[in-house]
């Protein structure tokens, strides 16, 4: 086994590595965390509860657009019951960092925000509380998910954690002749996914939903899937920080896997660049058996594909018959340390409150997944639990290396860049800028990044 790795039982067990995790990918991961897991494409949307602001008020700035609806509903619970206002101010997907940036300069800004990886903490270090010793603190389960700064002052701390990897329909599967049971490497999910595409027609469903590039999906292949390369990469000894340089050793393997996807899904690899397909709906609606996403896709998935499973990122790799899915998290709340103590004493409250009280936990839960703390209910999230049995039996978890990304909106731009160059006309050309974006590319950001 690559990685040393193990179950939390909180809630529904799930999985993770044995060494802590630093933040997380999705939609646009940069230097703050903001790596929204959902592909919404709402703009900015933002509401406040109305109340007494003399004891302090609430100001949360969510970077997961998907978890939007629970949290404004939270937000009019907690002054309903207490008074205090809260604010809540959702980013659109892939601009969290731009929006931090831009309300941190407010007189207003935002009390609680999100610090999801190591360079979050370089950057935001001095806007956040020391999170040790509070009651919030208090109620982790676990110190897995925590981010310390350099002066070992606890600046943000988990507050969900997820896991991604390839979502499939198994009545899909089984329709076009296949079984669950027959994928366990690329080798055997190649030949289930080309059978499908190369029969749609014929079958009335496609293999993978659309894998768009625009700034709502692109991070599903420029965060995410790149992922797979930098934790093979890692050789199982887990960064603890961005190495100045990779060498793209495993970038063969995202090549199978990419290929696969855009090459026998319901779009056009030429047709990708400009975006605009709902993948997810797209599953839902079964026109394809194959999807590419995280755990987040439960609550939306669950009553249209009730069986859905989520498979690992088979491409390639010696070995990977004994592989997990992706786990980790990139949503870690921060305190504001600049903000008044009133209203710092109604954050860490709201933030507790959140974590036990039983119907805001609830609400959490079913938002999120699992919540790394005492008091909350058992997740129902299938996906979750598909990380768990993987891990239970043996396989090794995937760590989420991809956080690691340096300069991360500058260097996935270019990612973006060169596979719509590639996508566009696929030759053995178009996919040598793609290296070089993915390698040449990661040193140069690096380079930006630390000076």
């Amino acid at each position: 086994m690559r990685r040393l790795s193990k179950i939390l039982a909180f809630g529904m067990a799930a999985c993770m590595a044995a060494t802590a995790f630093v933040g997380c990918g999705g939609s646009g991961s940069s230097s703050d965390g903001s790596n929204s897991g959902g592909d919404s494409s709402a703009p900015d949307s933002s509401a406040v509860a109305s109340g007494d602001a003399s004891k302090g008020s609430v100001y949360w700035l969510n970077f997961k657009p998907e978890l939007d609806e629970t949290a404004q509903e939270l937000a009019k619970m907690y002054t309903d019951e207490t008074g205090i206002p809260v604010k809540v101010t959702t980013a659109a997907a892939g601009s969290y960092s731009q929006t931090l940036t831009s309300e941190m300069e407010k007189s207003d800004a935002p009390t609680l925000y999100i610090i999801g990886n190591s360079a979050g903490v370089k950057q935001w270090k001095d806007y956040a509380i020391d999170l040790k010793g509070t009651k919030i603190a208090d109620e982790l389960n676990t110190d897995a998910y925590n981010l310390y700064d350099e002066d070992g002052r606890l600046v943000s701390i988990g507050y969900c954690y997820e896991s991604y990897g390839i979502i499939v329909n198994p009545d899909l599967v089984e329709q076009a002749g296949h079984k669950m049971e027959d994928i366990k490497n690329f080798d055997t999910l190649k030949t289930v996914v080309e059978d499908i595409h190369n029969r749609a027609d014929e079958l009335g469903f496609d293999a993978f939903t659309s894998c768009d590039m625009d700034d709502n999906s692109s991070w599903r292949f420029t965060g995410h899937m790149a992922n797979l390369e930098y934790y093979y990469e890692e050789g199982g000894t887990p960064w603890t920080e961005a190495p100045a340089s990779i060498t793209g050793e495993y970038l063969p393997n995202y090549k199978n896997l990419y290929d696969l996807c855009t090459q026998n899904s319901l779009t056009d690899p030429k047709d990708l660049a400009t975006g605009g397909h709902d993948a997810t709906k797209e599953f839902c609606d079964k026109k394809a058996a194959f999807h590419v996403q995280g755990s987040w896709e439960w609550a939306t998935i669950k009553d249209s594909v009730p069986n859905a499973v989520m498979i690992p990122y088979y491409c390639g790799v010696d070995g990977e018959e004994k592989a997990g899915l992706n786990c980790g998290t990139e949503n870690c709340w921060a305190v504001n340390s600049k903000t008044s103590a009133d209203n710092q004493a109604a954050t860490l409250d709201f933030m507790y409150w959140c974590v036990t009280n039983k119907d805001a936990a609830q609400k959490l839960v079913d938002a999120l997944g699992v919540l790394p703390y005492k008091q909350v209910p058992e997740s129902t999230n299938a996906f979750l639990k598909n990380a768990a049995d993987y891990t239970a039996e043996g396989n090794y978890v995937m760590d989420w290396a991809t956080n690691y990304q340096p300069n991360v909106d500058e260097y996935r731009k270019a990612l973006v860049s060169a596979l719509n160059a590639y996508n566009a006309d696929q030759t053995d050309a178009n996919w040598e800028g793609v290296k070089t974006a993915f390698v040449d590319g990661w040193a140069t950001q690096y380079a930006a990044a630390n000076g």
